[in-house]
């Protein structure tokens, strides 16, 4: 069996890794047209702001760890065309120019996706970048150097991750979205109106529910920033607006979606037979709704990826779909989300409710005992949980992979209010803060 793998990020080093485990006398051959493999681009903002000392750190994997399980590595080959029902591709040598034909009996397709960038006049000025990859960090941190200004454009996670480690760094930063609020796709507006205030705090300055029209620069480079609402001097800008599949290669041969998202089965299987897809270049089945959507995260990819490779013999081991659980630290304010969010709901007009509790998360004897706000959103006629939200000063994100559980298994309220939970002083309280919240929606 002669299996192609074109990308590897996350979902690719899964599958390749455990395709080599799997099928050990399979012929295994890696596309990937970078120089490096499996950078966690999670990790930007912290290699930017001098978190992470050893860039090193960042990579889990490298050609010479895949040589070694015998995969057939091409780095800075590009795949520029692929025909699925023939079976065939045609490849470019990025360090030679040489053009050559393969070909493959299954193929996983785990091309990622790339960051969006809008035809914005001025975007060709030097320093303004994107945010996605290892070239892209190096880049960030080398034109940061010099920079006073810096400007990130989308309040998602990780322009929200880069102004903390820029304000940190001494920087005058600005951060600009379209949106009123910052990551809303994650949170209501009770929690994000505390990131907010923490921002301020810091001295970061919002400008938010503004559209970029223009950047302006003097020789070739920029110095300012143009919304609708005002102009902003700039000497670094940096696009975290969002990110889009990496699929081109591909329209016209497999099912997608709108936007370019491959659509999967529960085994990782697209519209074509021998055909496979994982990661950032796929829709998801997302739970909450049942159906498939675009969520790109590691944690996605990594387990689409290892399913993609089990599965490419036959069905063996399905996806349970996600809850889009994710995570995020501002300064002292430890955050994290799964599922809906009420806004969410309300757009789509969902019969919903809501309860939302603030309580010490351990007893008040104990020498420390802050408080955490924690909302839960549930299906008002089934009573089904839908999604969740914490915050608090203490790392109590754990929870939040309590409650993408409890989703993922279509518990109700009820359920989740008298569910077995341990006490110990140290930790929490005879109710614990989950049981707490499900008691109030009763």
């Amino acid at each position: 069996m002669k299996i192609a793998v074109i990308g590897c990020t996350h979902a690719g080093t899964a599958a390749i890794v455990n395709a080599a485990k799997l099928y050990p006398d399979a012929e295994i051959t890696v596309y990937e047209r970078n120089d490096n493999i499996s950078f966690l681009s999670c990790g930007i903002a912290l290699y930017v702001g001098g978190v992470v000392k050893d860039p090193k750190g960042l990579f889990y994997s490298s050609p010479e760890a895949l040589d070694d399980l015998g995969v057939i590595t091409k780095m800075e080959h590009d795949v520029v065309s692929v025909d699925l029902e023939a079976k065939t591709m045609t490849v470019e040598n990025l360090r030679t120019g040489r053009v050559f034909e393969d070909h493959f009996d299954k193929i996983i397709i785990t091309t990622g996706s790339w960051p969006i960038a809008p035809p914005i006049p001025g975007f060709e000025l030097e320093n303004v970048v994107l945010s996605k990859n290892w070239a892209h960090s190096n880049a960030i941190i080398e034109k940061a150097k010099d920079a006073k200004n810096i400007v990130v454009i989308g309040a998602g996670y990780i322009g929200v991750e880069l102004v903390e480690a820029f304000e940190m760094m001494g920087k005058n930063v600005t951060l600009i979205d379209a949106m009123s609020r910052i990551m809303p796709k994650y949170l209501d507006q009770e929690f994000t109106d505390i990131a907010e205030k923490a921002f301020v705090d810091h001295g970061i300055h919002l400008e938010l529910g503004q559209l970029v029209q223009r950047f302006e620069g003097r020789d070739g480079k920029v110095t300012k920033v143009i919304t609708d609402k005002a102009e902003i001097p700039a000497d670094l800008v940096i696009l975290c607006i969002g990110f889009k599949p990496n699929t081109e290669l591909f329209k016209g041969q497999i099912d997608m979606l709108p936007n370019g998202a491959i659509v999967v089965d529960e085994y990782m299987r697209t519209s074509k037979e021998g055909v496979f897809a994982a990661g950032d270049s796929c829709a998801v089945i997302y739970n909450p709704l049942g159906e498939s959507r675009y969520i790109p995260l590691a944690t996605n990819a990594v387990r689409m990826g290892t399913l993609a490779a089990r599965n490419l013999n036959g069905p063996t081991t399905k996806y349970m779909g996600t809850q889009g659980t994710s995570g995020i630290k501002i300064y002292e304010h430890c955050i994290a989300s799964t599922g809906l969010t009420e806004g969410v709901a309300k757009e789509l007009g969902m019969d919903y409710d809501t309860a939302t509790i603030t309580d010490h998360y351990r007893p008040e004897f104990m020498p420390t005992h802050e408080a955490a706000t924690l909302k839960i959103v549930y299906d008002k006629t089934s009573r089904k949980l839908l999604g969740a939200q914490i915050i608090s000063n203490v790392d109590l994100t754990q929870v939040m992979n309590t409650m993408s559980v409890c989703i993922q298994n279509n518990m109700t309220v009820e359920e989740l209010a008298f569910v077995d939970f341990f006490f110990q002083p140290h930790f929490n309280k005879p109710w614990n803060l989950l049981n707490a919240v499900a008691l109030g929606a009763l």
